[in-house]
């Protein structure tokens, strides 16, 4: 791996903590910004040539939001670049275990996922000599507080790097703004602090983004959700009659409700492009009566007719409707991806990107993307409960069906 430049900033996170840095005597770095900025890069290197610096036989810790994403973001780039440098690099994948040599000298890298608060437990007990935290906007406090505690030994250092998030969130308030509090230097990030990148492909990071997804991730900046969740679908030119021809794949979608409307989407592949070509939409208040799980079941297999369906997906929560859907062995179904603020920035940039494609016939989808709106009066990322239910389904099959299988979509999942 060739490595032609480094920004000033980059250079930075790459020698703080060398004996000719003012920056030296720091106990943590923080680095956050816009997207595909080079500082996730950076930090792993600066981390990893750190700890043979400070530190001989010891033990430290990759964090991401799970371990997954860890290999993709982090260790995957780094262990070419690394073995080029002389290193030696063993992974043991069955124990989340990376063990990196140089000239004699060992250090463990142990790998954790900070999904949830019950992701503390699996780091409690350890002793550290430093914890690298990516992404760890999206990981819990307790996980995070927990990580942190167990570097207790002398030297030890804690790096974090992050995309914004809202500006009530736990991390900019304790970290973030008490930067110089806590002994950490604070770096913010902008694309144009990655040499790598050409004019060509900021640009097209930029038409990725909308919104406030758009103010985060390519402006860097932590700001509170306002207004229309997806305000570019209120232009025609973003919906699709249904495409002629055949179709390579069908899917389903669901959002299931019997008090609250359930909203299933028909979805076809066609030229690498899911187009929502049909759906089912009902409204027990609308319509003055309830349907039964299996009246919603025969609504389902009406929608998809004689097509073979490789997957239904629903909503994670509809435990009885998914028991109904198995029991009748028809349909291969799959409990939902179901982080909301993810998938719905998955689904802006699907739409965005063209790999998703709503078709005008879909009356229930246009009508809820135009009332669809973020909650100005929680603190957090929060879309207003109402006008959601074809949201949902859509959400669903943007982040299980294509986020889980796709290729199309890795370029969105980039970071």
């Amino acid at each position: 791996m060739a490595i032609k430049s480094f920004s000033e900033k980059q250079l930075k996170v790459l020698s703080w903590w060398s004996r000719s840095s003012q920056f030296r005597e720091r106990d943590a770095i923080i680095c956050d910004g816009a997207v595909r900025s080079g500082k996730t890069f950076c930090m792993v290197i600066s981390f990893i040539i750190w700890s043979f610096y400070a530190f001989a036989s010891s033990d430290f810790a990759l964090c991401g939001k799970t371990i997954r994403s860890l290999r993709r973001n982090m260790v995957t780039p780094v262990i070419p670049l690394l073995k080029s440098l002389g290193f030696e690099c063993e992974e043991k994948l069955s124990q989340n275990i990376l063990n990196i040599s140089f000239q004699g000298v060992k250090n463990r890298f142990y790998l954790f996922g900070g999904k949830d608060e019950a992701s503390a437990s699996l780091i409690q007990g350890m002793t550290l000599s430093g914890v690298l935290f990516d992404e760890v906007a999206l990981m819990p406090r307790s996980f995070v507080e927990q990580a942190v505690a167990r570097c207790s030994v002398a030297g030890s250092k804690f790096w974090f790097n992050c995309n914004p998030e809202y500006p009530e969130h736990w991390f900019y308030v304790e970290w973030i703004k008490k930067a110089e509090d806590k002994n950490a230097l604070y770096l913010h990030f902008t694309m144009d602090d990655n040499p790598a990148l050409s004019d060509k492909v900021k640009k097209r990071y930029e038409s990725l983004y909308s919104g406030v997804f758009y103010e985060r991730f390519v402006k860097g900046r932590w700001i509170a959700v306002y207004g229309a969740v997806y305000p570019f679908m209120s232009d025609d030119e973003m919906y699709s009659d249904v495409p002629k021809g055949e179709f390579s794949e069908y899917a389903v979608s669901c959002d299931y409700g019997t008090v609250n409307p359930a909203s299933f989407g028909l979805w076809g592949r066609q030229n690498g492009v899911w187009y929502r070509i049909d759906e089912y939409y009902f409204n027990s208040r609308t319509e003055g009566y309830q349907k039964t799980d299996e009246e919603h079941y025969k609504s389902l297999c009406d929608l998809a007719g004689k097509r073979k369906i490789s997957q239904v997906v629903v909503d994670p929560s509809a435990a009885s409707f998914i028991e109904v859907i198995r029991r009748h062995g028809q349909f291969r179904v799959i409990p939902a991806q179901n982080n909301v603020v993810n998938g719905i920035r998955r689904v802006s940039q699907a739409l965005k990107d063209g790999s998703v494609k709503i078709c005008r016939n879909c009356k229930a989808s246009k009508k809820e993307f135009s009332l669809y709106r973020w909650d100005s009066k929680k603190p957090d990322d929060v879309p207003v409960k109402e006008n959601d239910h074809a949201m949902d389904d859509i959400r669903y099959f943007v982040a299980t069906i294509i986020d889980g299988g796709s290729k199309m979509f890795a370029i969105a999942a980039e970071r």
